[in-house]
Formats: structure tokens, sequence, C-alpha cells
């Protein structure tokens, strides 16, 4: 233990109204973790001992014990992220293993299992809240899943089949990343890599130079390409050269596949083990273990990936023979015979023919200030909150970071957060992302108030602003503050006072990005889009055509683009589902039998892109690759009831924007995401608006 001293001084240890994001450094966070640990192990022992089935006995101690840990790992792992030094990161990484067992200790507590079984089976059960019902449901399911509930022979057979997936799923990720780097292809003829973009060609240079080549240049090369996408995606979007696109194209769908980075064992190894804890757990399939904890069950999976699926089919044959009809006019030799490695290059070439968007020259309609102001005005309209800058209340990390405090139409604060919206590429990692500080919760509440306000924190990487020239950003960067801020509003417009399932805590994965992408679709209303659309320095709006072909290039090959992701989760159910490892049927047989139905042009024979699927074998998203579509649906359906409002009637956005807040944004966790959509819609979710949307709905009818 470090010295009372120490410790005494440590920010961390102090009480705060808001993070010392300011004055926390490397050397606070190992005494500080480890001081946090060992007070909460003492608090855990002792709830163990005290521990009844009431609110005051079990819930509000043990949510004092996660609240703490999360806030505190929260701020750390956040400054991690915005603020990386070798230091932070040494000192994180030690502590962490030691975090990591408190909370299996946690989670895995007989008395606290014990007591939740016993709330839930006393009489006095009919008489508690839904969001309390909905807490300790929570919770009793998330300690079954994690094995609590299995005889001490069973849990350990359970405990080790974690610790071998955890180990599997790590070596997918690293013969994926190997396999990726493995592949070097060194071009010395400059048209071998015709039709390439300078900003390409940089990159291939660059590379080249980090091989050994030291005099590269991007004009003369040589140039290296890699199967890193920043190199792969260029090629089969830009180059003119035929049989560098196939060469590149196979090689990328063939990575650890093959040789000592081969990931078709290990992929069987995966699917077998997670079998093995489903039937442990007392379920058919890895499916259902995955659907436990989620909005959708594998029949309603299915039944929508099918919908969209039956719908996007013949647009995507249409979106071939366009691009046939197109090469052909061109005069391209391939045309009549268009395979997986010209798709990526023609498309590319229709879509500049037809809507020749040049992002960079968007940029000045599109600066920092006027596109928060929009926003914000979006969110007094839509859910009658005042946005107001507070800098200067909360210390931040950096001088950029700005801070908000958000006011309802009284002027009362019930929520603030931080944003953070320039890249920082020496110390803050890429990306967008919304995350809690804080979180609203009455038992966490300081002395005098009646319930602690939730704060949130939302970070970007933009350019940052050149003189006095203010940060400009693409529409797709438009598009991500929007989203970002979706989050936001979910997390600090709740009305939930209990903080286990307040704002997005306890939300079901597959209804998280419901508010995110709700907010993105403002991005394509016009008088939305209009208000920000400002040039910078002429302050003239952006030009009604180029409107009209952001609206369109929304549409582009949407059949198309759907199919791809619908492939992707099909398959993904199809080997969590019915595919029995070891069987007569191999898992490349599952993906070819899935491609029949899910892509116009048939994969090759030797087609192995689940063996760099990491998604569902090294990521979260295992038997769960369908939320993305479930999400779109339930956010398009939650956008066109504005639309059947009427977006010009002001009065009526007003009320559906009411009823929005007070549903999908005020109840939080608290209450089933389906039973939260239907209090807003009037009905279950439809398919049909995400179709439209995606300009589909003709080929559905």
């Amino acid at each position: 233990m470090a010295s009372e001293d120490s410790l005494s001084s440590n920010p961390l240890l102090q009480n705060f109204d808001f993070p010392p994001f300011d004055s926390v450094d490397a050397h606070h966070v190992r005494p500080w973790i480890r001081a946090l640990l060992h007070q909460l192990e003492a608090e855990l022992e002792q709830l163990e001992k005290s521990v009844e089935p009431s609110w005051p006995k079990l819930v509000e101690p043990l949510e004092k014990i996660i609240d703490r840990l999360s806030v505190v790992w929260g701020m750390i792992n956040h400054l991690k992220a915005v603020k990386d030094t070798p230091e932070l990161r040494a000192a994180i990484e030690e502590v962490q293993p030691e975090k990591v067992k408190f909370q299996l200790r946690l989670g895995q507590s007989k008395p606290i299992y014990n007591a939740f079984k016993a709330v839930r089976e006393s009489p006095d059960w009919k008489t508690l809240s839904e969001a309390r019902q909905r807490l300790v449901e929570a919770q009793i399911k998330e300690a079954v899943l994690s094995g609590i509930a299995l005889e001490d022979d069973k849990r350990e057979e359970f405990n080790k089949i974690e610790q071998e997936l955890e180990k599997l799923s790590h070596k997918f990720s690293e013969n994926v990343l190997d396999a990726t780097k493995k592949f070097e292809k060194l071009i010395t003829e400059k048209t071998e890599i015709e039709g390439l973009p300078p900003s390409a060609l940089g990159l291939f240079a660059q590379a080249a130079v980090s091989k050994g080549n030291e005099n590269a240049t991007a004009d003369s090369g040589p140039w290296l390409i890699t199967l890193d996408a920043p190199s792969y995606l260029p090629v089969m979007q830009h180059a003119k050269n035929r049989a560098l696109r196939e060469e590149v194209y196979r090689a990328y769908l063939s990575r650890a596949s093959s040789g000592d980075l081969d990931n078709t064992a290990i992929i069987d190894q995966i699917l077998k083990l997670r079998l093995e804890k489903a039937k442990l757990l007392g379920y058919r399939n890895y499916a259902e273990v995955s659907m436990a904890t989620k909005m959708a069950t594998v029949e309603k999976a299915d039944e929508l990936l099918e919908k969209l699926r039956s719908a996007s089919w013949d647009p995507a044959v249409q979106d071939i023979e366009d691009l046939k009809s197109f090469a052909k006019n061109q005069g391209a030799a391939e045309a009549d015979s268009l395979t997986h490695w010209d798709i990526t290059f023609w498309s590319e070439r229709l879509r500049e023919s037809k809507y020749d968007i040049n992002e960079e020259e968007l940029r000045p309609y599109f600066s920092l200030p006027k596109v928060m102001d929009a926003l914000f005005g979006l969110a007094e309209t839509l859910f009658g909150v005042d946005v107001v800058p507070a800098d200067g209340v909360a210390p931040v990390w950096n001088s950029d970071v700005r801070f908000y405090c958000v006011k309802d139409s009284s002027g009362n604060p019930i929520a603030y957060f931080y944003f953070d919206p320039y890249s920082r590429p020496s110390e803050k990692r890429d990306g967008a992302w919304m995350d809690e500080v804080f979180s609203r919760s009455r038992v966490m509440a300081q002395k005098g108030s009646s319930v602690r306000l939730p704060v949130a924190q939302m970070v970007c990487n933009q350019t940052p602003p050149v003189g006095d020239k203010p940060s400009l950003m693409t529409f797709r960067e438009v598009e991500t503050v929007f989203h970002e801020f979706g989050h936001a509003l979910q997390h600090m417009l709740t009305k939930e006072d209990e903080g286990l399932v307040a704002g997005i805590r306890n939300i079901e994965w597959d209804a998280v990005e419901l508010p995110s992408q709700f907010m993105e679709n403002w991005c394509y209303h016009r008088d939305t889009l209009m208000s920000i659309a400002k040039h910078y320095q002429t302050g003239e709006t952006l030009p009604e055509n180029v409107y009209k072909k952001l609206l369109a290039a929304r549409t582009f090959r949407a059949g198309s683009l759907s199919l791809r992701q619908l492939k992707f989760a099909t398959v993904d159910l199809e080997l969590h589902t019915k595919y029995t490892p070891g069987g007569t049927e191999t898992i490349y047989d599952v993906d070819q039998r899935v491609s029949i139905k899910t892509q116009v042009i048939p994969p090759l024979p030797e087609d192995r892109f689940l063996c760099s699927f990491s998604h569902i074998f090294a990521g979260g998203y295992a038997a769960g690759y369908y939320s993305y579509k479930w999400a779109e649906v339930l956010s398009a359906d939650a956008f066109s009831a504005f639309e059947d409002a009427g977006l010009d009637d002001i009065k009526a956005v007003k009320e559906t924007g009411q009823r929005f807040r007070n549903t999908i944004l005020a109840l939080g966790g608290g209450k089933a995401p389906l039973q939260v959509f239907v209090e807003f819609r009037g009905r279950e979710p439809s398919p049909e608006p995400l179709l439209r949307h995606n300009g589909l709905l003709a080929a559905s009818a």
C-alpha cells in the first residue's frame, strides 16, 4: 500500500462534484485503484454478512459499490482514450487484472444472488415499481449467465470454458492481425497503379519507406500495398489495373485461413465451447444465450432478416445490371463478366458520375459552431431543453474541451456534458463516442439534493481550427456529432432515479442505438440541414442541387449494401443456432449455403471471409450482428412518427418530440424497450420506414 501521505493528497480519493480531470496523473492510478479496491472489498464482505432482501439492505449498498468503481475506472479509462501516455497505459495495465478479479467476485457473489432471488419470490414483489422489478430481474439474469446457479463441478467447467474462450478469441484476433500484416506487394511501375488518388499513393510510398525503401515518394514510388483498410479500400475503389484488384481481393479474402495463422480450427473450437456453455446454462444453443439479454428473440431476428432480404434482393440484382451497362458504356472489356474485384471499382465510377459530391468542397458549409448551434436548437424544438455553455464549472483535460449545462423549460439544470471535438493524434484514440461520467441516481445524491444529476462526455475527432478559420467538417462528421448527441440525450434526459437502470444502463444491446440513429435522420431533413449549412465566410446557404445530391446518394446501391449486412447477420445466426461443430457440414458450407440467398454474385469456392470475421469471433457481436439492422428499423420507425405528424408542422413536431422525450429518452433501462417503443409509437416497430428511407419499399410491395 502507498503511504497515507501520498494517498491523502491523491485527487482521486477526495470527494468531488466533477472528476478532477485536470489534476490526475499516471502515478495516482496504482495507489488509488488499490486503495479503492481494498475499501470496496471490505464493503462487499460487510454487505454479504448483513444483506437482507430489501432495498436499503441490498440494492442501495450494492449500487454504491458498483457506482464508485465505475466512476473511478471510467475516469482513468477516459483519460487513457483522450490523453494517453506510456506511464498511464502501464499503470492501468498493471491494476486491470485486480479490478477484473474484484468484478468477478462481485458478479458471482452467492449471498447477493440469493437476496435478489428472495426479493423476486417475496409477497411484496407485486408492489415494486416496474423499474425496480427490471433491476432485480437484470441482476438475477446477469448472475445466472455468469454461471452462479451451477453446481460446483459444473461451475468449474463453466469457468474453464470462459477462460478458454477468452484465449481463443485473443488468438483469433492475433492471427487476423498477423495475416493482414504478412501480405506486402511492392510496385515499381507507375502504370500498374493508375487511377489511385494522391492520398493513397502518399500512404503507399510511406509504407515503402518504413520497409526500407527510403527514397520512395508518392510521385515516383516505389509503392507498397498492404491489406490494411486504408490501403485495401483505395485499391478496390480506384485501381484501373484489374489484375492488381483481383490479386489484392483474393489475398484479403483468404486472410488467416492457411498455415500457422489458420483460424479454421479456432472457429470450430469457439463454436463448440459456446454450444457447451449454452447447454450448461440450460439453453438449446448459443444464440438463445445471446438473446437472453436482448430485445429480439431468435425467431424475431430471423423473421426481420428475411423481410429485409426479400425487399433488398431485386434492387441488388438491379444494382449489378446498372453497373454492367455503365461499364459497357465506358468500354470496359469485363462489362459482361463483372465479378467481386470489379464491383467496388465500378460502383465508385458510377457514384462519381451520378452524384459528384466532393466531400472536401462541402467542408466550408459545415463549420463546427454552426453545426452545434443547429443541434442545440433542434434539441430545444424537439425536447424543450436548453443547452447552455458552462465552461469553468468543471475541470477539463484539455483547453479545447467545452462544458455544457442542460436545463429544462423552467431553467433548472437537469444534466451536464463535456464535448471534446478535435483530433490529437499523439494522445487521443480515433473514432467518436459517448460515455457516462455519472448516471442519474437517488442513492448517490449529495447531501441536500434529492438526486445526483447525470453527466456525459462526447468525444469526436475533427480537424482543429486553423488561425481564425473554424473547424470545418465533412457531412459524415456532421452525422457523427448528431449520432453521439443522441446517445448523450438518452443518458441525460432520463427521469429514472434508480441508478442501476437509469439513462443508458440496462438498455438491451439491440435497442441502445435507437436514439443515436434517430438523430442522424435530422441531417437529411431539409430545414435542419439548411439551417446548419451556411458558408463560414460568405454566409451563403448550401446550393439546392447539392442538397438533392446528398439526399440521392443516401440510397445509392441501398439494395446491395443492405444484402451485405444481411449476409453477415444471417451467417452469424446460422452458425450459432443450426450448425453442429464437427458434423457433416463445415463452417464454409454454411457460408456458401447462406450466400445463395444473400449474394447476387456467388462467393468464390475458396472464399474464407469467416477466418477474419472478428465481429463475431473476437468482438461482442456473436449471435448479435443482426442488431445493427434491428436498431435501424427502430430508429427509422421512430423518425417516421415525425414524418406522419408532418415535418413542417412545428406544433406537431414539438408534441411528437415531447412524447419521444417522455418515453424513449426518459424511461432508461427501467422498462422493457419494446414496451417503451409501443408507448411512443402506439404500435410495435415496422420495417417499412427503413425500407422507404433506403428507397427499397417499392421492391417489397
